[in-house]
């Protein structure tokens, strides 16, 4: 037994990839400078030098024969380098195409975003390098993009990406930041939906229309003239600027956008009309969405207030934040939550009805506003599924795309919700039983959550915002087609739990169970049901099946749901250990004893099929709790296989090596985790790197692909195989 040495690169040789030469193509406003600070802040192991004729010339705009020259010094010494320019028409490209020869691979990345969002953000910055900013702004960029020359493969250029939306651009930051030294990218035109696409409209076709403002766009009613004063007109455009700012910073270090996250907004529940004390609301708020976020994938959860000055959305804030939640995954928004879209730029899919027990239009508050604003056939679609709603309790209503909440702020889908009532005044009053009325407050956000994750397991994760809110995916019409659609999410729900019942039979009786103390309780209450599973088979092995391995440090059991021929879970047995981000140096001896123990049952496998490979590794961010080493063969032939974030969390940075945070633990006192949103990269074989749209095209390769395995995983152990067998054929 070996681990594998230094070998062939991907392409077969010995000498590393060559360098890159990224030629940005976009107006001021795209988001071009963004993508390069996020690539050179993820990438680790491929150096890259940033040409930007805003800050050529000591910090100061420069010409472009200085950036034609950085960018030769840079690319001579080996370095791949990003040409920060507007580059719009090929005159302005053709120089640096020229610059080199091929010995650089040249790539050219557009980021051909609307025009309207490229001024408004352009008007609106401050501090630009290239003093590009206010009023001006707006009639530049106009006249820039009617010069917009779309590049050609035949320009010189080895790959092209156009990236027409923010998903596509975050796609492409998270190519590069990947590729290692000897990785290379495959050649090719890739991104562009419509070849034939006309040139965007400038401003001045624009300017007679409302432009429904997003986070990165909240100005409305655009001229040359009042651009610069408009935010700060009334108090209004004030709060929708602030809670803009809000969610750009929840967005630093992960994607450059929102529009196409499941969101659900939700108005704090019972603290209006039912006269809830805010500080306990608060308090149960952080509580459940500390439990939810995590299970919800990319969704967002999005808590709402109509005053920038509100007490809960303050309350929420500051205790959100003690608790280190995900700012990306949930924040506050100070806005109407019947025009997220058309006056904050929120794009939410799904909005929380803080509704009366009769499910009926009127009372007041958000319940009156959000009937009336979604119009008849809201109540309509409302009837159609419940008659009343009992205390604690959720009923999701698909909009029919009639509704203007649908046709106006993409909302697809209302969550009625009926939370606990201390209102004398109203029905049902508790009395100031703050005992059961905590309780029902949280059995409210557990079944607005819970609802909420059925919505986006049916659509499937991401759900496209903006194909929902074109109309382009078919929604309910009618309440026939309703009933048909909730009979679906039914379906997938049912299919959840079936999943995990099948564990827990597969596992045992106890998993789920309260466990020992309320200390274990509070911990199962971050995590949840499902994500319990592994926690009570480290705990309490004795109780479950499927276990063929047990010491005193771990325990070791098949994946349930293999995503290979081969693919076992090493188990931590040690309270607190919930994931990666828990191991501190502490814990090195564990880490050590669990690389061993998979590292024993990889031989013995390897003794019975001597053509696998095996890698051991750790998610950086795990969707069940408890800390545990995943032993997998590289063969990948699973029926389990099923999407891309299966293949990309075993096949991308995500994927920790076990022999890496060794070291790394060992060096530093804790291991380096990649962030989630990596798991969004394009499908690439794990052996020659090449692109596949889908998994079943992807499977269709990796079965016969024989080429070498990335230079980095042939060092240092990351590759296990049997001694004498070469593993790169």
């Amino acid at each position: 037994m070996e681990a594998m040495d230094d070998h062939e690169t991907t392409s077969g040789g010995k000498d590393e990839a060559k360098p890159i030469m990224v030629i940005l193509m976009g107006a001021p406003g795209s988001g071009k400078s963004t993508f390069c600070d996020l690539v050179m802040r993820l990438s680790t192991r491929r150096p890259w030098v940033r040409i930007c004729q805003d800050t050529i010339g000591n910090g100061k705009a420069g010409t472009k024969n200085q950036c034609l020259t950085g960018a030769a010094s840079a690319l001579k010494e080996g370095k791949s380098v990003f040409i920060d320019r507007c580059n719009l028409d090929r005159e302005q490209r053709a120089d640096f195409v020229k610059l080199v020869g091929p010995e650089v691979e040249k790539h050219a990345v557009a980021l051909d975003l609307p025009a309207k969002l490229c001024i408004s953000r352009s008007v609106k910055r401050t501090g630009h390098e290239g003093n590009l900013q206010g009023g001006k702004a707006a009639a530049v960029v106009n006249r820039m993009l009617q010069k917009k020359e779309l590049p050609k493969l035949n320009e010189g250029y080895a790959r092209i990406t156009v990236c027409q939306d923010e998903k596509d651009i975050q796609a492409a930051i998270n190519t590069y930041s990947a590729l290692g030294p000897s990785d290379k990218l495959p050649p090719g035109f890739f991104g562009q939906k419509n070849s034939d696409a006309k040139v965007q409209l400038g401003i001045m076709k624009f300017l007679k229309k409302k432009d429904p403002p997003g986070c990165s766009d909240p100005v409305t009613n655009v001229s040359p003239e009042n651009i610069q004063s408009h935010t700060t007109k009334e108090k209004d455009s004030n709060q929708v600027l602030e809670s803009c700012e809000e969610l750009k910073k929840a967005s630093v270090g992960s994607s450059i956008s929102f529009e196409n996250a499941p969101t659900l907004a939700f108005p704090s529940i019972s603290t209006a009309d039912f006269h809830f004390n805010l500080d306990k609301a608060s308090d149960i708020i952080v509580e459940k969405v500390e439990e939810y976020v995590n299970k919800l994938g990319n969704a967002r959860l999005v808590l709402v207030d109509l005053s920038q000055n509100s007490k809960i959305l303050s309350l929420v804030r500051a205790k959100a934040a003690e608790m280190n939640i995900d700012s990306k995954k949930f924040f506050t928004f100070a806005g109407n939550i019947t025009k997220l879209y058309s006056e904050g730029g929120l794009h939410c899919n799904v909005i929380a009805n803080a509704t009366n027990w009769r499910l009926k239009p009127g009372g007041g508050g958000v319940n009156a506003a959000i009937f009336s604003a979604a119009g008849p056939a809201l109540e309509t679609a409302t009837k159609a599924r419940a008659g009343s709603l009992s205390s604690g309790k959720a009923v999701v209503v698909p909009l029919p795309s009639s509704s203007p909440l649908f046709s106006r702020e993409g909302v697809t889908r209302v969550i009625h919700v009926l939370g606990p009532n201390m209102n004398p005044q109203r029905p049902n009053c508790l009395n100031n039983d703050y005992d059961k009325g905590c309780k029902i407050l949280r059995e409210t956000y557990s079944s607005l959550f819970d609802a909420f994750a059925s919505i986006v397991r049916a659509q499937g994760e991401p759900c496209n915002f903006e194909k929902e809110f074109k109309g382009e995916v078919q929604l309910d019409q009618g309440s026939r087609n309703s009933d048909q659609k909730v009979k679906r999410e039914a379906v997938c729900e049912a299919d959840m739990n079936k999943k995990y019942k099948s564990f827990v039979k597969e596992l045992g009786p106890n998993v789920g169970s309260s466990g020992d103390g309320n200390t274990d309780g509070q911990t199962r209450k971050a995590w949840g049901g499902w994500a319990q599973a592994l926690y009570d088979t480290a705990m309490h092995p004795e109780r479950h099946k499927n276990i063929i391995e047990m010491s005193d440090d771990v325990v070791v059991l098949n994946d349930l749901y293999p995503k290979a021929q081969k693919h076992l879970i090493v188990l931590a047995r040690v309270e607190g250990l919930d994931r990666l981000a828990d191991v501190q140096k502490e814990h090195m001896s564990l880490l050590k004893t669990m690389h061993s123990v998979g590292l024993k049952w990889a031989e013995k496998f390897l003794s019975e099929n001597n053509s696998l490979i095996f890698r051991l590794g750790y998610h950086s961010v795990p969707s069940m709790r408890q800390l545990h080493l995943h032993v997998i063969s590289q063969d990948f032939d699973s029926n389990h296989l099923k999407n891309k974030k299966h293949w990309n969390s075993f096949n991308s940075p995500f994927f920790r090596d076990s022999v890496d945070v060794i070291d790394e633990v060992s060096q530093y006192g804790k291991a380096i985790l990649k962030d989630e949103n990596i798991l969004s990269m394009e499908l690439r074989c794990h052996r020659c790197q090449s692109a596949h749209p889908n998994i079943p095209r992807l499977k269709a390769h990796i079965s016969s692909c024989q080429a070498s395995f990335p230079a980095f995983l042939l060092q240092n152990g990351r590759l296990v195989f049997l001694e004498g067998i070469d593993a790169n054929h």
